[in-house]
């Protein structure tokens, strides 16, 4: 059974840091493409950081660009995201999603609320 299961989201205050975790199991982590991906209330869901299976590549969204590094770690099967400066517009459900795009395969966690407000 796949499961990607995130954790660390939270209130920080604007400024803050937080560090989200995901721990997949049932598929094989190393394959696949992870990515971090957030979606506010009454927007959509965009892309925020994506690394590639062996974690050579990377990439972000210009929004957080600086701020947030993404790594991963195949020997623990789980996908970090390092958010750094926080700002209130980054306050979103956050969501980890495997890929491998191609056998059209794309896994989804449940998500993570991350709130920055003083």
């Amino acid at each position: 059974q796949v499961q990607l299961a995130e954790s660390g989201g939270g209130l920080v205050q604007p400024g803050g840091s937080l560090r989200l975790s995901c721990a997949a199991s049932g598929f094989t982590f190393s394959r696949y493409v992870m990515s971090w991906y957030r979606q506010a209330p009454g927007k959509e869901r965009e892309l925020v950081a994506g690394i590639d299976s062996e974690g050579g590549s990377t990439r972000y969204a210009d929004s957080v660009k600086g701020r947030f590094t993404i790594s991963r770690d195949n020997a623990k099967n789980t996908v970090y995201l390092q958010m750094n400066s926080l700002k209130p517009e980054d306050t979103a459900v956050y969501h980890c999603n495997a890929q491998r795009r191609v056998f059209g395969i794309d896994y989804w966690g449940q998500g993570t609320q991350v709130t920055v407000s003083s």
